[in-house]
């Protein structure tokens, strides 16, 4: 009887707040009073009368057309229209009514200054040309919301869980902080430690560089730059977070952030460290705080990098830490700087086991190897930037930036190969101790002058780089081959390595309006002279002396290169409200040198011409949509290690030798998207498609002999293309002031050919793949979440020879995340996946079950915060993975983080007030 009873309750929470709400439209056209010209890309927004609450909003069409729909449990209401230039609009409605005409509309032309209708504008969504603004007090957040919570309830926004955001399909690479840069490159870090309450707007754009942007250039089309504006009245004073946990098996984390704002003048300083896989900067893994989830690369000599920080170590599990400051100030109207530091390291172990099928024209063969990594690593990185503004014509922009890195290694490998039999070929053993210090300097210089209101502009960029790197490594290696010829290769070596690098690039620009502020002419020319002196000094282990004196001149290597290339281009330039497009034709002029001082036979020099081109078109038929498309043709002369006929039989069972009669490639590249976004309705799509065809493209030529033995060259081919696409549809449902659900759809599909050259014989390799994917959000106000997520990939791989069969793969991957915000205070969140690979063979781990749960509670008004995380709850966390490529099939699977359960605790502070002022509460706990 009681569960009868809770049910009914709950039924009629579910239902009584659709009972009181009632639909309605409201429509019209707006005008300009004096022309009667239609206005397009006006903002009108519906808001109640007692608090201003924003119900809906939209944006009127080309002809001036809007209309506001929805459900509302108010009666009466506000109809608010704002457009720059003109005054504000505003109307009492009763929505009682439905549907409700407002005829024509027509505006007057603003008295007052733009700059003043910006500010007193209240409209949640603006649009400015090539900019889209939001508001940020029109869109509702929970408590305490960071700037990803917010983002997340932006029109067109995505965010995923590892913070990466995508706007209209198009990623976020930048995120500036009142238009300066917020601790470097890692979006994560503004976006996770900013909260709400300080930013006032939310401004979208392509990204630009300060250059391109104080001259007036369209910039980067396929990247977006989200820019925080914080009010005057909060950007002074002190925030931050500071975090601690422990938990089984030895794991723990801390973290801290500092921000000291000081209107024009910011300075943060923060520090982290774990052993929980998460790069540093998880503030208890509730939100995922203060970056983590961050872009990792791994690297073959077990060093990583973090959002392109190197750190020592590699796969497997990882102990980071990391200390950073960043300064940015205003210092006159004429200049401004920026600097940040940045130490990163880590230590590491890996164990991996790979089982590998290759496959050949006259039959294929089996390698199966063990090996493992530990490796600890240092970075100190310094970055810094100048901008000098004479006056509104010159700016002078200077970015400096220094890396020290160092990191010690030691790598064990086992393996074997195998015929089709079954039968053992060769093994080898190796195990090698490595130490690697690097120095690098860089330097871009850029100098730009305006002059006229036509457009016109010259500029000249200056980039400098010095690299400098020493390794030192010890190599005991066995390999064994077996057969008719048997043969063992025992190695007992030191190597000493040294690289040494000077890169200078000079470019100058020349723009010359042909139409005023539409039609531009570019005259381009850029100048690269890049060289590097490379040295490797191999010596054998004397037994007799006991010390590595014997030196080994089959296995050393004194190189000097020189790359040199020259590109006039030429270009031409269209701008317009609704459409831009550009057309530029280069010519390459390329000398690529190397000396082999051991070699003088070996030196090589070849001169490379080729021509360039790339065009542009994006077309804006209204605010809500857009089509762009490109096509370029590009030159990519070889690398020298493709050229250089010296022969590499470091690794006794892969020597490689370069062609020195190889051709430069040429790739035509192309991509194109189409977007359409229904900011009133909330939904909207998106296509976008990218893919390249290559002549003559250098692609490896491997012999391996009856000892499995593997010789490789590099040859040229034509037939190579590579295209991708995919698209996604996204709706956003408010069924009433409590609920929302929010689905998408989308897949993306792989279509690759590639050449192959294996014993002589060349053959094509198919791969098309597709990845449809479904998403759901169910929101209830302050009560739960629920986001389910499904992906299912299918890729077939085809081969040009007829004894090769087809290869098919399916994997499986289903999400579930679960968030409960009751009782007050508490917060339970679950983070459930599932992922199956039917296609791994036996003796790895096909599917598994991983799922993390966290709780936490808030205290001392919200500045305090407990947080209890299990990981991996039911203990099968792994990534096995397979992989397929034109000539083998491999199955891998490495160290995982396996289960614990932690317990943090952090502490945030916020004195922010008015300009000038400072706020109250937070900075006793110090």
């Amino acid at each position: 009887m009681k569960i009868i009873q809770i049910l009914s309750v709950v039924g009629v929470i579910f239902t009584s707040t659709g009972l009181i709400s009632q639909n309605f439209t409201v429509s019209g056209t707006l005008r300009d009073s004096e022309s009667k010209q239609s206005l397009e890309a006006a903002t009108v927004f519906l808001e109640t009368i007692k608090d201003s609450t924003l119900i809906t909003y939209t944006i009127t069409n080309q002809e001036g057309f809007f209309q506001l729909e929805g459900r509302s449990q108010t009666s009466d209401a506000r109809v608010n229209i704002s457009f720059l230039g003109y005054e504000n609009f505003s109307k009492i409605v009763d929505l009682k009514q439905g549907e409700i005409s407002l005829g024509s509309i027509d505006l007057a032309t603003a008295a007052n200054t733009l700059g003043e209708v910006v500010l007193k504008s209240r409209a949640p969504i603006t649009v400015k040309k090539d900019t889209l603004e939001f508001n940020v007090s029109s869109f509702k957040t929970k408590k305490d919301a960071n700037i990803e919570d917010l983002l997340k309830e932006l029109p067109g926004v995505e965010v995923n869980d590892a913070g990466e955001i995508t706007v209209n399909g198009k990623p976020v690479n930048k995120i500036l902080v009142n238009g300066k840069p917020f601790f470097g490159d890692d979006p994560t870090i503004a976006t996770r430690n900013l909260t709400k309450e300080i930013v006032e707007k939310i401004q979208v754009t392509d990204t630009k560089t300060d250059d391109e942007a104080f001259a007036g250039e369209d910039g980067d089309q396929e990247n977006k730059t989200i820019n925080l504006t914080i009010s005057e009245e909060k950007n002074k004073g002190i925030f931050g977070r500071i975090a601690a946990g422990g938990g089984t098996d030895n794991r723990f984390e801390y973290a801290g952030i500092l921000n000291a704002f000081d209107n024009d003048r910011r300075i943060s300083v923060l520090g982290g460290g774990n052993n929980i896989n998460s790069a540093g900067f998880s503030f208890g893994e509730i939100r995922k705080m203060f970056g983590g989830g961050r872009s990792v690369r791994f690297n073959s000599n077990g060093s990583f990098a973090i959002d392109g920080r190197s750190f020592g170590g590699g796969q497997g599990i990882v102990n980071s830490r990391n200390i950073g400051a960043n300064y940015t100030d205003q210092y006159t109207e004429e200049l401004d700087a920026s600097m940040d530091y940045f130490y990163s390291g880590a230590n590491a172990y890996d164990e991996t086991i790979i089982a590998r099928e290759n496959i050949l024209p006259q039959g294929r063969f089996f390698s199966n190897s063990i090996s493992r990594s530990d490796s600890n690593g240092d970075n100190h990185n310094v970055n810094t930037e100048l901008n000098f503004k004479k006056d509104s014509t010159l700016l002078v922009n200077i970015k400096p930036s220094f890396e020290f890195a160092n990191s010690d290694s030691r790598y064990t490998a086992d393996e074997e190969s195998l015929n089709e039999m079954g039968e053992r070929i060769n093994q080898s053993s190796t195990i090698n101790t490595s130490n690697l210090t690097g120095r690098n300097f860089e330097n871009r210089l850029s100098v730009t002058k305006k002059w006229g209101d036509r457009g016109s502009y010259l500029r000249a960029r200056v980039n400098t780089e010095y690299n400098q790197q020493k390794s030192e490594d010890f190599v005991d290696s066995s390999t064994e081959i077996f057969g008719d010829n048997p043969d063992t290769i025992i190695r007992n070596q030191f190597t000493d390595g040294s690289t040494d690098l000077e890169n200078y690039n000079l470019n100058l620009t020349y723009r010359i309006p042909l139409v005023s502020k539409k039609l531009f002419l570019d005259l381009d020319v850029g100048h690269r002279n890049q060289n590097r002196d490379r040295k490797q000094s191999t010596f054998d282990f004397d037994e007799a002396t006991q010390q590595y004196s014997l030196f080994n001149q089959t296995l050393s290597t004194n190189f000097e290169s020189q790359n040199l290339s020259t590109t006039p281009e030429v270009g031409m330039n269209y701008n317009s409200k609704k459409f831009n497009a550009n057309v530029n034709v280069g010519y390459v002029f390329k000398t690529l040198e190397n000396k082999d001082r051991l070699r003088p036979a070996s030196d090589i020099e070849q001169d490379f011409e080729a021509l360039e081109f790339s065009t542009y078109i994006n077309y804006r038929f209204s605010p809500k949509m857009s089509l762009y498309a490109n096509l370029s043709r590009r030159n990519q002369t070889p690398k020298l290690e493709q050229l250089n006929p010296f022969v590499d039989v470091s690794d006794p069972l892969n020597i490689t030798f370069g062609n020195p009669n190889l051709s430069p490639s040429n790739a035509y590249q192309f991509y194109a998207g189409f977007n359409n976004y229904d900011f009133q309705k909330g939904g909207g799509y998106y296509f976008n498609a990218n893919g390249s065809i290559t002549n003559d493209a250098v692609i490896g030529k491997t012999f391996v002999d009856e000892n499995l033995v593997r010789t490789t060259t590099f040859d040229n081919v034509d037939g190579n293309y590579n295209v991708s696409g995919g698209g996604g549809y996204s709706k956003n449902v408010k069924i009433d002031s409590l609920r929302t659900l929010k689905y998408g759809v989308g897949a993306y599909a792989v279509i690759n050919r590639n050449i192959n050259f294996f014993n002589g014989v060349q053959y094509a390799s198919n791969t098309n793949s597709i990845t449809p994917r479904i998403n759901v959000t169910f929101t209830w106000k302050d009560l739960f979440e629920v986001r389910p997520n499904y992906n299912i990939s299918f890729s077939k791989t085809r081969f040009g020879i007829d004894r090769f069969e087809d290869q098919e793969f399916i994997t499986h991957n289903l999400g579930i995340n679960t968030a409960l915000f009751v009782p007050k205070n508490w917060e339970w969140r679950n983070d459930i996946n599932f992922n199956y690979n039917p296609n791994i063979q036996s003796g790895f781990q096909r599917s598994a079950w991983f799922w993390n749960t966290t709780l936490a509670y808030s205290f001392a008004k919200d500045r305090a915060t407990t947080t209890l995380k299990v990981y991996d709850v039911l203990n099968q966390n792994t990534n096995a993975r397979r992989t397929a490529n034109a000539n083998f099939i491999q199955d891998v699977q490495s160290t995982v983080l396996e289960q614990y359960i932690m317990l943090s605790f952090s502490w945030k502070f916020n004195t922010l007030g008015k300009k000038g002022e400072t706020g109250n509460g937070g900075m006793h706990f110090f």
